[in-house]
C-alpha cells in the first residue's frame, strides 16, 4: 500500500512544504503541496491518505475509490478526502495532472479557530461519504494559477507565503461548498471529535495499517485508542483483528473458489503457512475449500 505523503520522493514530483516554527522542534511537514503526474503511479494503487487531502485536477481524468464511493473525476473538479484508505485507479487519460495538498490536522484545527464566525452553526453528523467532490469556479482557478508560480520559487518568505495560500484554498472551498459538508467536517476536526470504533474496525479491517495508523484515524491517541478498543470490544484490537479476519478467511473457503493461498493474501498474512497455523488454532483444523 502507498503511504502518501511519507512516501513521495523528491525526484517524482515537484512539491512545496509549509514548516512547523523553529520552536516546536519537530522536522515534519505541517502541509504539502505536491504537483502530481500520471506516468509517475500509472497502474492502480491502493492508498494511505496519512494527512487529509484536497486533489484539484488540472488536465486528463481518473477514478478514486472510497469504502463508499466510486468517483469518475475530470479535469475542473475537486475532492476533500478525510484521512484513510482510497484506491486510485489507473489514470484515464494518459495526461492526467493534479495538484494535491496533504494538510496536517493541526492546521485545520488553527484555521478554524481563527475563523470561527464561519462555522457557528447547530452540530450536524459528519458525511457518510469519505470523499467530497466540488467544482471549480473561475475564482478558483484564478487562485490555482497564482500558486504554481511558487513551484522552484527562491524566497525566504516563502513559509509565510504559502500559509497564506493555505488559508485562502480553504476560504475558497468553503465558498463552493454549497451542501456545508466541508464545513461540518472541519468543525468535527476542530472539536477533535472520535471516530465510531465499530465503522472504523469494520471499515479497515482488511486493509494492512499499523495499530498507531488505526489509532490516528480513529482520532486518539495509540494508548487511548487501545484503552478504549478494550472498554468496547472486551478484548485488544490484536486479538479481535485476527479472530475477524479468520472468520472472513472461513467465510471466503466456503463460499468462494479462492485457494488458501489468495484467502491468505486477502486478510493480510504474508505467509501461507502462518495462516494456516492460525486458523487450525481458532477452528481445530486445517483449511481448505468447501
Amino acid at each position: 500500500m502507498l503511504r502518501v505523503p511519507s512516501s513521495i520522493q523528491p525526484d517524482q514530483f515537484q512539491s512545496l512544504s509549509i514548516r512547523p516554527s523553529e520552536a516546536t522542534g519537530r522536522d515534519v511537514s505541517e502541509m504539502t503541496f505536491v504537483a502530481y503526474r500520471s506516468d509517475v503511479y500509472p497502474e492502480r494503487n491502493e492508498v494511505f491518505f496519512e494527512e487529509h487531502a484536497v486533489v484539484v485536477v488540472l488536465e486528463g481524468e481518473k477514478k478514486f475509490s472510497s469504502p463508499t464511493q466510486d468517483l469518475h473525476v475530470r479535469k475542473g473538479q475537486i475532492l476533500f478526502f478525510q484521512r484513510g484508505c482510497y484506491s486510485m485507479n489507473e489514470s484515464i487519460d494518459t495526461n492526467y495532472r493534479s495538484l494535491v495538498f496533504f494538510v496536517n490536522e493541526k492546521m485545520l484545527k488553527e484555521f478554524v479557530g481563527a475563523h470561527l464566525n464561519l462555522f457557528r452553526q447547530p452540530d450536524q453528523p459528519l458525511p457518510d461519504s469519505l470523499i467530497l467532490a466540488l467544482d471549480a469556479s473561475p475564482t478558483f482557478n484564478t487562485f490555482i494559477q497564482s500558486l504554481l508560480p511558487y513551484f522552484g520559487a527562491k524566497t525566504p518568505f516563502l513559509n509565510e507565503l504559502l500559509r497564506l495560500k493555505f488559508s485562502e484554498l480553504l476560504l475558497h472551498l468553503l465558498e463552493l461548498d454549497q451542501s456545508g459538508q466541508l464545513r461540518t467536517i472541519l468543525w468535527h476536526i476542530y472539536q477533535g471529535q472520535k471516530t465510531d470504533l465499530d465503522y472504523l474496525m469494520n471499515t479497515y479491517l482488511l486493509k494492512p495499517l499499523s495499530m498507531s495508523e488505526l489509532a490516528r484515524l480513529s482520532g486518539r491517541s495509540l494508548s487511548a485508542f487501545k484503552r478504549d478498543f478494550e472498554a468496547h470490544f472486551q478484548t485488544s484490537p490484536g486479538q479481535w483483528m485476527r479472530q475477524k479476519r479468520l472468520e472472513h478467511a472461513h467465510f471466503l473457503l466456503r463460499n468462494t473458489p479462492k485457494n488458501v493461498s489468495e484467502v491468505s493474501m486477502e486478510i493480510g498474512y504474508e505467509s501461507v503457512s502462518h495462516f494456516i497455523k492460525a486458523y487450525k488454532a481458532q477452528y481445530g483444523g486445517t483449511p481448505k475449500r468447501g
